[in-house]
């Protein structure tokens, strides 16, 4: 066995002279016990809220988005695109045609994206779980319907249950002078009835999802598209697809992830989770960092055993390792503990909802949400191990550094 990891447990458990020491090497453990408990805890929540924003953003977002390099359409009639479309990985491939619009409801007006979409789009299933009004519809037998946006709703006051009153979507003609006599005259304008209302985030609430045969009325556009959205059967590697893709569509085109659709998004979450991390983590090394008073006064205890031990011929590494370890196994027991503690309580809250919010979405559960990821648990106890050995390493100095008149001194 290791004398030097022998001695320091022995030291762990053994009764010191000083009840003191007793005290802070526990104000010590429940200090990083607390510390990491807490660090684990908080990150659990973020990664929940995490998930449950990108499941609300992945339910309007495809997997990967099609777009020209230049302009603003393309022509999707290529022999290609044609291949791409019966191509067994892909659930479902949407055209769209989009393009800014004027929207007018009773007496109101707003300005808002009107979005064109092929039938694919309805094979989104988790459509409806955003839907907080009216149906997701954009087609039945009457003909076509608009679903918009909340953000629009809220600046428009459309009632979906009002099967009178439509929506009236105004775009500039194409080929038009601007000497017309009527500016009326300059525009197309086309009426919808809304069938629902959807909420997902102020970026996406601005936008009326319509059919693609509507936009291309409104828009005096035959054949071209701004875009084709895929989504992938389930095993397909979508990082991989895109890579496919990318070799065989030519410089022309750009393809987008989930995470380049939504860079701002990501980087948001992303500086959010480190920037609580840091936080939490000079809390922590406050704590850790007790280790040193703990240390310093267990040295001045052991004062005549370092003594015994120089004289049997133990040299200096031997009584800092054992100080050493003494450090590291106070941390790594309130590290352990804690993370331990902090997994069950994540697993309490995962399964009872114990914590609630302030406030009830209509989108989600009001209890506070919990994701397990292992390298959260890895990263809190790499950091207490960093900082714990750093803290430990400055102590076991002290019970070296006037070891040569030890001897002469007891």
């Amino acid at each position: 066995m290791n004398t030097a990891l022998y001695i320091a447990r022995r030291y762990l458990f053994a009764k010191k002279s000083t009840n003191a020491i007793n005290i802070i090497s526990t104000i010590s453990v429940l200090g990083v016990f607390v510390g990491s408990a807490a660090l684990i805890i908080i990150l659990s929540v973020f990664n929940g809220f995490e998930d449950v924003v990108l499941k609300m953003f992945n339910t309007i977002t495809p997997q990967l988005v099609i777009s020209p390099m230049k302009g603003k359409t393309f022509n999707p009639n290529t022999a290609y695109f044609k291949q791409l479309k019966k191509d067994n990985a892909i659930y479902s491939y949407t055209e769209v045609l989009s393009e800014n619009a004027l929207l007018r409801y009773n007496s109101k007006q707003s300005v808002g994206l009107i979005k064109g979409v092929s039938e694919d789009y309805l094979k989104n299933k988790s459509l409806d779980s955003i839907t907080i009004q009216g149906k997701f519809v954009i087609e039945n037998s009457s003909g076509a319907n608009a679903v918009i946006g909340s953000a629009l709703q809220n600046y428009l006051m459309v009632n979906t249950n009002d099967p009178f009153m439509q929506l009236q979507v105004f775009s500039p003609k194409k080929g038009i002078s601007a000497n017309s006599i009527s500016p009326a005259d300059d525009f197309m304008d086309l009426s919808i009835p809304v069938s629902g209302i959807f909420e997902v985030q102020q970026d996406f609430d601005n936008i009326a999802i319509v059919p693609l045969s509507f936009a291309r009325r409104l828009l005096q556009e035959e054949e071209k598209i701004s875009s084709i959205e895929l989504n992938l059967k389930k095993g397909v590697n979508a990082d991989k697809f895109k890579i496919e893709i990318e070799k065989l569509i030519g410089k022309q085109y750009i393809v987008k992830d989930r995470i380049e659709q939504n860079k701002a998004l990501y980087n948001i979450l992303g500086t959010e989770k480190w920037a609580v991390y840091i936080i939490l983590t000079f809390i922590l090394i406050i704590a850790i960092f007790n280790i040193i008073g703990s240390l310093t006064m267990l040295v001045i205890d052991k004062l005549k055993d370092i003594a015994i031990l120089t004289s049997l011929g133990a040299g200096k590494k031997l009584i800092k390792r054992i100080f050493l370890f003494e450090g590291m196994m106070i941390t790594m027991t309130g590290c352990i503990s804690g993370l331990f503690a902090g997994f069950i309580f994540c697993l309490m809250q995962q399964k009872f909802g114990m914590i609630k919010m302030s406030q009830e979405n209509l989108l989600m559960s009001n209890a506070y949400p919990i994701g397990f990821k292992g390298t959260d648990f890895i990263l809190v106890f790499v950091t207490v191990c960093v900082f714990s050995f750093m803290a430990s390493a400055l102590s076991s100095n002290l019970s070296v550094k006037n070891i040569n008149h030890l001897n002469q001194d007891l």
